[in-house]
């Protein structure tokens, strides 16, 4: 079974950082990509950010390319997500999830078949 954990959410004022953590079990890394989407009040998930377990290749959307970076630690099968530069309208519940294949550069539409979601995490970014 897929479990997902994300942690690392929180209060921080704008231009500061966070970390988010996916601690994963339950499926061969290599096999997967795993994702961050977030959901802000009133509005659509987003998926923000998305590595490929083989080879660590990454895909960023607009809104958050240059400011986040995802990575991966096989060894612990657990996906960061460090966020910096931190702006208000980042405030949101975040979530990884992760799906068989490699699917990071497939769209909106594939993001929204991802099968296996963990629990969200807060971020709360105030100005």
């Amino acid at each position: 079974e897929v479990q997902l954990q994300a942690s690392g959410g929180g209060l921080v004022q704008a231009g500061g950082s966070l970390r988010l953590s996916c601690a994963a079990s339950g499926f061969t890394f290599d096999d997967y990509s795993i994702g961050w989407f977030r959901q802000a009040p009133g509005k659509e998930r987003e998926g923000i950010s998305c590595i490929h377990g083989d080879d660590g290749s990454a895909y960023y959307a607009d809104s958050v390319r240059g400011r986040f970076t995802i990575s991966s630690d096989k060894a612990s099968n657990t996906v960061y997500l460090q966020m910096s530069s931190l702006k208000p309208e980042d405030t949101a519940v975040y979530y990884c999830a992760a799906d068989l294949g490699r699917w990071c550069y497939s769209g909106r539409a594939r993001f929204r078949m991802v099968s296996s979601w963990g629990q969200g995490t807060q971020v709360t970014v105030s100005s």
